[in-house]
């Protein structure tokens, strides 16, 4: 049977455990084609429902993180009130993001909490894949910093300033991702009800959303990848890392000598000269389509936005602008975008031995023990050498910091994982399209069934 007629499949009656998948920026279903096949493989249709959300597709991301919320959700409560006609009842939910999806995903949830979904589904599962929870604003300081991450939040319409979080969303004075984070807020709230919260992260090589944002972190213990050991998972070597004790110190004696390392560099250079030149030539065109592409696709989003704001967009406005806070109430483009976001690099806070950063460190992604949390066990905690002061703090804002420990403490388990195989590790981590080098992909998808997915 074919991928897309399994994943459309209702299923039968039985099941009442309904899975959404949701795909990333300039996405479509066809992404999640290997998630949704894997699960389908692992869960008959008697057993688990499968809806791979596919109104928020390509361009259409552009719009904003809450406007393509507002469309999932509504497709999420169609699919559930046609099943509901066919004698079928849903009482479990599970939540599957990938990339900016994972975003799209948390806001989703907030909107179907807020519409009292929760109190006739049992929030399950809750996963996202490579999902840039903190954003996408790269760690720089002084006024490099500043220009990169102003002029790249223009590029993408309202979601480009929402994952750079410079929006006021909806005059709260805070960017939407603060919102998402805020306690207070619908949407974690929604979160804290999940049996399970899980994230995948890239450790290195991820061009679009870089490790500290995927596995909500303040450091980067992966940035000198040569000067550490890292442990897997036994059954999962060597792709997802060991959550109780991820990385060692590397022996002095075990790392190359000067002259090995420098010789390494020298020839990997010269190996790589040819493509450099390719990119010189290349990179500067494939910008300019960029940017001509992103003032094109604005104009365009803007407009969709005004006929949703005005209620012509099929989708009923009132149904989804609710109280945020309880207490108040495609290639080239892509592959432009994320090489430009890459060589942007990533810088520290000095170490001055304060008592803030140690507090940063404290409250956000070294411990990372849930607070409250269903998530708590000893194995979702980082090892001692990870969990101490050894990695420098990276250059985030203060909102950034909050929202690590806000996101923290209702509690995450949080997998690292190592894809080697590729050089742009965002797309293998889901297995985005069938390719022999995403083999690496497979292992990440069915250690989260074998070991994460609760049916």
């Amino acid at each position: 049977m074919e991928v897309t007629e399994r994943i459309a499949s209702d299923g039968e009656p039985r099941a009442n455990h309904l899975c959404v998948l949701v795909h990333g920026l300039w996405g479509n279903p066809a992404h999640l084609s290997y998630v949704a096949s894997a699960l389908r493989d692992k869960h008959a249709e008697d057993k688990l429902h499968i809806l791979v959300a596919k109104t928020n597709s390509d361009t259409y991301t552009y719009d904003g993180i809450d406007l393509g919320a507002e469309r999932v959700t509504q497709e999420v409560e169609t699919y559930v009130e046609d099943l509901e006609k066919n004698g079928t009842k849903i009482k479990k939910l599970s939540m599957v993001g990938y990339s900016l999806g994972g975003l799209v995903a948390r806001y989703t949830i907030g909107l179907l909490y807020s519409s009292g979904w929760f109190d006739r589904l049992e929030p399950i599962n809750f996963t996202t894949f490579a999902t840039p929870h903190l954003g996408v604003r790269t760690p720089l300081l002084g006024i490099n910093g500043q220009v990169w991450n102003t002029l790249g939040a223009r590029t993408l319409s309202v979601s480009g300033r929402q994952l750079f979080t410079i929006d006021n969303f909806r005059n709260t004075d805070s960017p939407l991702l603060s919102v998402l984070a805020d306690p207070s807020s619908i949407f974690m709230l929604a979160l804290s009800r999940f049996k399970r919260r899980v994230l995948y992260a890239n450790v290195i090589n991820d061009r679009s959303a870089p490790y500290y944002t995927t596995s909500i972190s303040t450091t980067d213990p992966y940035a000198d990848i040569d000067a550490i050991s890292i442990n897997y998972l036994p059954d999962y070597t060597p792709t997802i890392i060991d959550p109780s004790n991820p990385i060692s110190p590397k022996p002095a004696e075990n790392q190359p000598a000067l002259i090995t390392r420098i010789a390494s560099s020298s020839q990997m250079l010269l190996t790589s000269v040819p493509t450099y030149a390719l990119l010189f030539v290349l990179i500067p065109i494939g910008s300019v389509v960029f940017l001509l592409n992103s003032g094109v696709q604005y104009v365009r989003s803007q407009k969709r936005i005004r006929l949703h704001e005005q209620g012509k967009a099929g989708i009923g406005l009132g149904s989804y602008r609710i109280p945020l806070m309880v207490e108040n109430a495609r290639s080239t483009m892509e592959g432009a975008f994320t090489n430009m976001n890459y060589r942007q690099g990533q810088e520290y806070l000095p170490d001055e031995g304060s008592g803030s950063e140690e507090s940063h460190k404290q409250a956000n992604g070294y411990a990372e023990k849930p607070l409250g949390s269903s998530n708590s066990d000893p194995k979702r905690t980082l090892s001692a050498h990870e969990s101490q002061a050894d990695f420098p703090t990276l250059a985030l804002t203060p909102q950034q910091f909050a929202m690590v420990e806000h996101l923290d403490k209702v509690g995450f388990q949080k997998y690292r994982v190592h894809i080697q195989n590729v050089r742009h590790t965002h797309a293998a981590i889901i297995v985005r399209k069938q390719k022999e080098s995403f083999t690496e992909g497979r292992t990440v998808v069915r250690h989260w069934l074998e070991e994460e997915f609760e049916i």
